[in-house]
């Protein structure tokens, strides 16, 4: 009955160019049971691979009892469950899908774990993936563990070759054993997201951090490797979500991780978060670099928080940083729309210094923040230099800025001369330039050029909006222009706003008459009077 249970074994030892032939009963290796188990479940994990008919298989079922015996140690392995169960009758269907029944068990004189490693470590290098593979199976066979650097290379060694499903069923027996490190678990969240996608490591991701006993395997490599994917993908929720994650799990990030952090929160206009992140980095001690900062200075600004923006900037000036024109651009543009007119200029200062060279955006920036600070004559004289100085870099926006402070001076010549500049230009003149030269007429008391410039706009084609319109009938009314108010109100479609404000201009002007008569007319067309063109209409005409 024994002599029946018992067959030859052959192991192939190429080194030694001999076969030697071992007697025992059937048995499996942990390492096969632990490659032939389910792990299917998760679409990250190992995928059965496709297993060939039996026919056509270099095993037979005389193959399938062959016993599996520790050549260094003579013991006999427990046996497998699926063959103390009696299914000989299946083994004809069903091969068993792991490393130790596809590749070839070698015989190792050598013992000593970290000469193993060593020859492992050295046939990964050099892309052997079958003789690392073997060597790997025999090892664990032999119930010998490779040293965490041996068995990266061998992960890196299959993932460079794209062998997922042999990386992951190597990573799954080393997972198991608890031989995983934090550069195990980044070379294989890499594999998946190039082999299946982000979705899928993010999925193996959230596993890990939600068991206790790996999550100590999560340092700063593996969270920052993540972020990087979350970039690529473009997914900030996802970044948001792993900081937490870290910061709940007492992981600091370094420079990288703050760096990722800010500029995608940047790119996605989430200010709040990029702000929130840069400060807990300050918190943390650690320094930023220049690119963090120069980041920070732009997320500070468009949170509306020019002082933080500035001192970041002055950081940056501390440590000799230069940063981009972007920054300069940024910081100019806050600092002026706050009030801070000598600030900016010592900004834009500080920028030629650096050897930058102003652009549009940068001269549109230092007359806005005159403008801001009622300098409207400074502006003017700063445009008359950008004229001089670089008239490439006039635009539209220049031009816009200028005629503000035209209108705000009451300079209509002044407006009147930019505004054929623009045309000559061979600008598309959008209505509110007209609107501002309008205005700068109505300031300076100009009614006759007002109405020329009017006319002028709808010759060329341009339809004037509801504040054209009203800059030109106070125009005509304070100019004493009563018939032209009258004419301008036939030639545009109905506007409550446009009445209200001609009666009001005629009750102001004490012109009874006309007012009457226009009021009368808005309650024709269905128009509504404001409460204070009634109280105006109350006061000046008590009897209608």
């Amino acid at each position: 009955m024994a002599a029946s249970l018992t067959t030859s074994v052959v192991f192939h030892i190429t080194a030694l160019g001999l076969s030697e032939y071992y007697h025992s009963r059937l048995h499996t290796s942990r390492f096969s049971e632990i490659f032939s188990s389910d792990i299917t479940s998760n679409s990250w994990r190992a995928k059965r691979k496709a297993v060939s008919s039996c026919g056509n298989s270099r095993s037979t079922r005389l193959d399938n009892y062959l016993p599996k015996v520790s050549v260094a140690y003579g013991s006999v392995l427990n046996e497998h469950p699926m063959r103390d169960n009696g299914e000989d009758d299946d083994m004809d269907n069903v091969c068993a899908p792991s490393l130790v029944s596809e590749n070839r068990l070698q015989f190792l004189e050598e013992r000593d774990e970290k000469n193993l490693s060593w020859r492992l470590l050295k046939l990964s290098r050099a892309d052997k993936v079958r003789s690392a593979l073997e060597l790997y199976a025999s090892m664990d066979f032999m119930g010998l563990r490779p040293e965490s650097h041996a068995f990266n290379a061998l992960l890196s060694c299959l993932l460079r070759k794209e062998e997922l499903e042999d990386a992951l069923q190597v990573f799954e027996s080393m997972r198991s054993s608890g031989r995983t490190s934090g550069h195990s678990y980044n070379l294989i969240l890499q594999g998946i997201a190039k082999a299946r996608g982000f979705e899928a490591a993010f999925q193996m991701f959230q596993e890990l951090l939600d068991d206790e006993e790996h999550t100590i395997k999560a340092d700063q490599v593996l969270f920052n490797m993540m972020l990087t994917l979350c970039r690529d993908q473009k997914d900030w929720l996802k970044s948001e979500w792993i900081w937490r994650k870290m910061k709940e799990n007492g992981c600091v990030g370094n420079s990288v991780t703050y760096r990722l952090l800010v500029t995608m929160f940047l790119g996605f206009c989430q200010y709040g978060l990029a702000v929130e992140a840069y400060l807990e980095m300050l918190q943390n001690e650690i320094n930023p670099d220049s690119r963090t900062m120069e980041a920070a200075v732009i997320a500070f600004v468009k949170d509306g928080r020019w002082d933080f923006a500035l001192s970041v900037f002055r950081d940056m000036m501390k440590r000799k940083e230069n940063p981009n024109i972007i920054v300069f651009n940024a910081l100019i543009h806050s600092l002026g729309n706050n009030g801070q007119v000598n600030l900016a200029f010592k900004v834009y200062d500080c920028m030629k210094s650096l050897g930058h060279v102003p652009t549009s955006y940068t001269w549109n920036a230092l007359l806005i923040a005159l403008c801001r600070a009622d300098l409207y004559s400074d502006a003017l004289e700063l445009f008359e230099k950008i004229q001089q100085e670089s008239p490439s870099g006039l635009g539209l926006h220049l031009y816009n800025t200028a005629l503000t402070a035209c209108k705000k001076l009451g300079s209509w010549r002044r407006g009147l001369q930019i505004l054929w500049e623009m045309e000559d230009s061979g600008l598309s003149i959008p209505v509110t330039s007209y609107c501002r030269v309008i205005g700068a007429c109505e300031v300076g008391n100009e009614p006759k050029v007002a109405l020329q410039v009017y006319q002028h706009m709808v010759h060329q084609k341009h339809s004037p909006d509801t504040l054209t319109l009203l800059s030109l009938i106070r125009c005509c009314i304070w100019g004493s222009l009563y018939d032209e108010v009258h004419e301008i109100l036939k030639l545009v479609p109905p506007n409550a706003n446009l009445y209200n404000a001609a009666v009001q201009g005629f009750c102001l002007r004490e012109k009874t008459e006309s007012a009457t008569k226009l009021y009368q007319e808005m309650r024709e067309l269905g128009l509504s009077a404001d409460h204070k063109t009634r109280a105006m209409m109350l006061q000046f005409l008590p009897k209608t």
